[in-house]
């Protein structure tokens, strides 16, 4: 995936260069080599690269090497959804440097008011989906008028999406418009026909043959719930010894965050990074993971790209990641130069269909485990599990519960539930009398109550897991 090319190859402001040495990149990647140049050369260009081949860099680069940070829009890139433009505009303030450029990112399900507030105390660069930018626009809150740098991340999604249409009318606004860069993974004719409207004789960039390399370690899914997860970290995290380094990932810099906070109260030395830091304390962090002097990383996908450590040997999925190749890209973080790595990823129920998808994708082997025993010589968990029923629930928080009765009615199990629980007969569900069982379905808060209660009174009862 990466080239010879280093970043110092191309004419690029001192700001940025010195942002790149201060996490670790040195070389391109493929699309990275192909499109930068043109790029900065002022071409319109259309890249056709999938996502985790580094493309975000590749239009970002470009993009805040043409802006100055005056606090006046020069550059608007659109994304399809607000997790991506978050994901964006994270990886940009990541790169940045010493640069000053304010990176705002505008999208719907966020207080408008203060996004509104956020816009008139000056931008220069704006990360945005569709809707909430022609909203913004419409409100007076954004001039299209001013920039003249134009980003298009995602093509093909936006059509799938109905986007098109909106897309146009940011852009017949965009009268100042100099330059446009335009990525998809795939290129419908409906696209290739729309970039011809809009492009200026574009430079057409296609890098997306390339594969991943699959690291051969081990990897291994735990079924479990998002109360537990730290339960599973704690065990994990116990079984390495003095010479091991992990890398946690998440999905977002809140539970960076949180991990950070929540494995220190549990006496775990742990480090975080992401793009919210400042230079100085991520060259700090990054310098201290690579020198072996911290052990454990906590780290979002972009934060941590650079970060090539040969001692890891633990790759912590605490989410599984929200793109197919970007867990490709997390476990190949370990078992380098032929050591022992192994890579865990901790599932919830609505995270299988996605772990499904990236174990098809990239026909990987991914053992479903239970939680690792604890170390020889421990008998407490550095995590106390929690007594947790969410993975059980429904989507009105009803949780199923199995008795090995029939001799009860239905008004008589809602009595004894409601009765000794002392709840509304609201926590009680459907209750479905088979010839050798009952099913009654009792909302998740009184779940664990309901099941003592039953148990107490000579009623043989488990919840039905899903």
């Amino acid at each position: 995936m990466f080239t010879t090319t280093p970043f110092s190859a191309w004419d690029l402001n001192e700001d940025l260069k010195a942002g790149l040495d201060s996490i670790g990149w040195e070389f391109a990647t493929q699309v990275q080599k192909e499109t930068i140049p043109l790029a900065l050369a002022g071409n319109d260009v259309i890249g056709q690269a999938r996502t985790g081949s580094g493309k975000t860099a590749a239009f970002g680069l470009p993009t805040m090497n043409a802006c100055q940070p005056t606090g006046e829009l020069q550059a608007l890139i659109l994304a399809p959804t607000r997790e991506l433009a978050n994901q964006v505009a994270e990886e940009l303030s990541n790169i940045q440097g010493e640069t000053g450029l304010n990176i705002q990112t505008v999208y719907g399900g966020t207080d408008l008011e203060k996004q509104a507030k956020t816009l008139q105390a000056g931008v220069d660069i704006i990360v945005g989906t569709p809707g909430r930018v022609m909203d913004m626009t419409e409100r007076g809150f954004i001039n299209l008028e001013n920039p003249n740098f134009f980003v298009l991340d995602e093509a093909d999604r936006m059509l799938d999406m109905g986007f098109f249409p909106d897309i146009m009318w940011v852009i017949e606004r965009m009268t100042n418009r100099e330059q446009t860069l335009l990525f998809s993974a795939t290129f419908p004719q409906e696209i290739i026909d729309a970039a011809n409207e809009f492009m200026n004789e574009p430079e057409f960039v296609l890098t997306n043959t390339e594969k991943l390399d699959i690291p051969p370690i081990d990897q291994y899914s735990v079924r479990i719930g998002r109360a537990n997860k730290l339960w599973v970290v704690g065990r994990l995290l116990a079984r390495m010894n003095e010479d091991d380094q992990t890398i946690i990932f998440t999905n977002t810099k809140r539970m960076v965050d949180l991990l950070i906070q929540r494995l220190k109260k549990h006496r775990f030395d742990v480090e975080g990074i992401h793009g919210d830091l400042s230079q100085n304390q991520r060259e700090k962090i990054i310098s201290n993971f690579k020198e072996g002097n911290s052990k454990v990383l906590i780290a979002t996908d972009v934060a941590a790209r650079g970060i090539d450590v040969d001692g890891i040997t633990l790759v912590i999925n605490y989410d599984v990641p929200d793109d197919v190749d970007n867990y490709v890209h997390r476990i190949g973080r370990t078992g380098r130069i032929g050591r022992k790595g192994e890579a865990w990823v901790l599932v919830g129920r609505n995270d299988i269909p996605q772990l499904n998808k990236i174990s098809a994708t990239h026909s990987l082997e991914i053992v479903e485990s239970d939680a690792p025993d604890l170390p020889e010589g421990m008998d407490r968990d550095p995590v106390k599990k929690q007594e947790d029923n969410a993975e059980a629930a429904d989507v009105f928080g009803m949780v199923p519960i199995k008795m090995e009765t029939t001799s009860l009615s239905k008004f008589a199990i809602v009595d004894q539930i409601t009765t000794s629980l002392k709840c509304s007969e609201l926590a009680i569900g459907d209750i479905v009398i088979n010839d050798d069982y009952t099913v009654v379905e009792v909302h998740n808060k009184h779940a664990s109550m309901a099941l003592k209660s039953l148990n107490a009174n000579d009623i043989t009862a488990t919840i039905i897991e899903s």
